[in-house]
């Protein structure tokens, strides 16, 4: 069986895998390969950048409308687009392109990743546990935070746009749900496709979106050059002396433009740091800018135009063209979150927070894009069911700040620990810098927390939800190896000691093991209630290259341990459907350079694999916990089933643990 890959997690507190488990057999470090920067930039903007990108939809206009909505002054405008440009510029511009980027964890981005590179950083865990508890447990809280936020992304972006009709045709505003949720449905269906493909097929749409934007906001500026004031960020600041109340306020329809950070950084192990700048600095910045003051400039002219202020933009002939266009890009927008999702899963999956979940690799070049169908239907009924709820892009708004600023801060405080611990060079400025990111996001999450009652519980309450979950699979999975590590035998032990007085039985037995410098539990099991030994027996191992596809010269490494006993290595490739009957096969024709092989004959093999059943009583988990650890353990797929084992050629051997 595969062993589990911790992202940098040092070795003392990797998580243990028990020999019948069979974790994601994906590789750490993704795999750059030919892809021109152009093409990645290019693919990039079409995941990347959707969630951010489409913020002008409902962000400026949430600071004039809704509960908490001011009057449509020059002033409040001036003090409203200064605030966005700046808190763009110094959040998204300078922390998370800049600075955070930088910090990557072997090519992947997101709050987990960078939680195992501070825990690597740490000083010895053994000697600051708490300390190291805290992090990583912060960090696991920011990643359960950041499922709420890619739960609603696709809901609040696509019920934006498609509330256009409202506005081009008032008499088909009863369509906007059922339109909503049809083009979501079509969102998740293409997810299997790949990042890369569905990169490539939305990045010219999401240029053509920028570009507009930037149109839009050019001819409404000319129009009324005056709005070029609030370029100063005196006028936010003289706000905020002035009126400290409304600007508090303010600052949870401020936040809603930069939304799209914290996926920007999960999205980074998909296209690279250098794409993600590009399109950052090259188009993304610019149009989003220059399309918030030509809002602000409309709202100068005409304090009505605040109730839409995007769409009342364009000349009445091209509304609907432009609805269709802010239909294609919040799709796009909801890629951000849900490649981001992908890939927290698959991080907290190999860092031991979630059980194997099948991933499929996308790329023969690209290691980061994946496709997790699991999570991708989850998603698309949560998202499906928070537009049956709340109906309304200005609903949702009011939940969506929450989680997205909570999980900000959290990355900063642990950027904090990566600088202070990592960071030879500007270690002083750049910490002093984080030191004035996390003033502003505690601002910007007070602000949200104003909202708790109108929507602001949702993603909390998922959170916890989902912390819970994660924590418990954690614990569970360390528990149960810390039972059967009471039982475990050195290889070394069992090869070097006396051979087992056991009968020996025609065929060949194969035991998977996570660990082969450990006698699989599955042995010890059957030696000890059946006190019987094949003929042939073999340990088997799975690698996993960080290479697309391994060719069969390379697949197996082959050991001869004792009479009668070997060990083989097979190596699979990241877009690799691991077929280990397929791979055993090549022993018959592989050129093993004169080393001895066993003979499997395949009708006379069976596959030993061992399962863990959680049972009733006394242990460290509550009885609510360990219920939820063992409805855990049986979603995760089973190793024959991964591995592509012979149904009828599998024994199971079980053991009960209490947790």
């Amino acid at each position: 069986m595969s062993s589990v890959v911790n992202k940098g997690l040092p070795a003392s507190s990797a998580p243990h895998t028990a020999p019948d488990t069979a974790p994601d057999t994906t590789p750490a470090a993704p795999h750059r390969g030919a892809s021109s920067l152009g093409a990645l930039t290019l693919a990039a903007l079409g995941v990347v950048f959707g969630d951010i990108g489409t913020s002008p939809l409902y962000a400026f206009k949430e600071a004039f409308t809704g509960p908490h909505g001011m009057p449509a002054s020059p002033e409040n405008v001036l003090a409203t687009l200064s605030a966005l440009l700046w808190a763009l510029l110094i959040i998204v511009s300078i922390k998370y392109v800049l600075i955070v980027l930088k910090h990557d964890n072997d090519g992947e981005g997101g709050v987990l990743a960078l939680t195992a590179l501070a825990h690597r950083l740490a000083d010895d865990p053994s000697r600051h546990a708490r300390r190291s508890a805290l992090v990583v447990g912060a960090g696991v809280f920011a990643a359960a935070l950041f499922y709420g936020d890619a739960i609603i992304t696709p809901a609040i972006s696509v019920l934006s746009a498609v509330e256009g009709i409202s506005v081009a045709t008032p008499h088909l505003e009863h369509m906007i749900v059922p339109v909503t949720i049809g083009i979501i449905i079509a969102l998740f269906a293409i997810q299997k496709k790949g990042t890369g493909s569905v990169g490539r097929l939305f990045g010219p749409v999401t240029v053509l979106w920028f570009v507009c934007l930037a149109v839009m906001g050019v001819r409404s500026i000319v129009q009324t050059p005056a709005v070029l004031q609030a370029l100063s960020p005196l006028h936010a600041l003289r706000f905020a002396v002035d009126h400290p109340g409304t600007a508090f306020v303010l600052l949870s329809a401020v936040f809603l433009a930069m939304t799209g950070g914290e996926a920007l950084y999960a999205d980074m192990g998909h296209f690279g740091r250098r794409a993600v700048r590009l399109g950052w600095y090259g188009l993304v910045f610019p149009s989003l800018v220059i399309n918030y003051f030509g809002q602000g400039a409309l709202v100068l002219r005409d304090a009505s135009a605040a109730a839409n202020p995007f769409y009342l933009l364009v000349p009445e002939p091209m509304l609907l063209p432009l609805v269709v266009l802010a239909t294609a890009a919040t799709v796009i927008a909801s890629q951000a979150t849900i490649s981001g999702a992908y890939s927290m899963t698959l991080q907290a999956s190999q860092m031991g927070y979630l059980p194997r979940v099948r991933v499929l690799h996308t790329s023969d070049h690209e290691q980061g894009q994946i496709y997790v169908p699991s999570v991708n239907w989850l998603m698309l009924l949560a998202v499906i069911a928070l537009v049956l709820s709340f109906k309304s892009s200005g609903a949702l708004a009011a939940a969506y700040g929450i989680a997205v600023s909570g999980t900000m801060i959290i990355t900063t405080l642990l950027m904090g620990i990566v600088v202070w611990l990592g960071v030879r060079t500007w270690r002083r400025t750049t910490l002093a810098a984080l030191a004035g990111f996390l003033l502003l996001e505690f601002g910007f999450f007070a602000s949200n927390l104003t909202k708790l009652g109108e929507g602001g519980w949702f993603p909390l309450t998922l959170g916890c939800l989902i912390f819970v979950a994660l924590t418990t699979w954690k614990k569970g999975s360390a528990l149960v190896a810390q039972q059967r590590r009471r039982i475990d035998i050195p290889m070394a032990d069992f090869v070097s000691g006396p051979a087992p007085d056991v009968h020996h039985v025609p065929g060949s037995a194969v035991y998977l093991t996570s660990d082969p410098a450990i006698v699989p539990s599955a042995l010890f099991h059957n030696l000890k209630h059946y006190k019987v030994m094949h003929d042939v027996t073999v340990f088997l191992h799975v690698l996993n290259e960080d290479v697309p596809r391994v060719p069969d010269a390379r697949r197996l490494d082959v050991a001869q341990l004792m009479d009668g006993v070997w060990q083989i290595s097979v190596r699979f490739g990241f877009r690799e459907e691991p077929d280990i009957p397929r791979a055993l096969a090549l022993l018959d024709v592989a050129d093993l350079h004169g080393t001895a092989r066993p003979e499997l004959q395949p009708m006379a093999t069976t596959f030993f694999v061992a399962r863990s059943t959680v049972v009733d009583g006394p242990g460290a988990l509550s009885p609510w916990r360990s219920g939820l650890y063992a409805w855990m353990t049986r979603q995760a797929e089973s190793a024959a089933t991964y591995y592509r084992l012979p149904a009828n050629q599998v024994v199971e051997l079980g053991t009960q643990v209490m947790l």
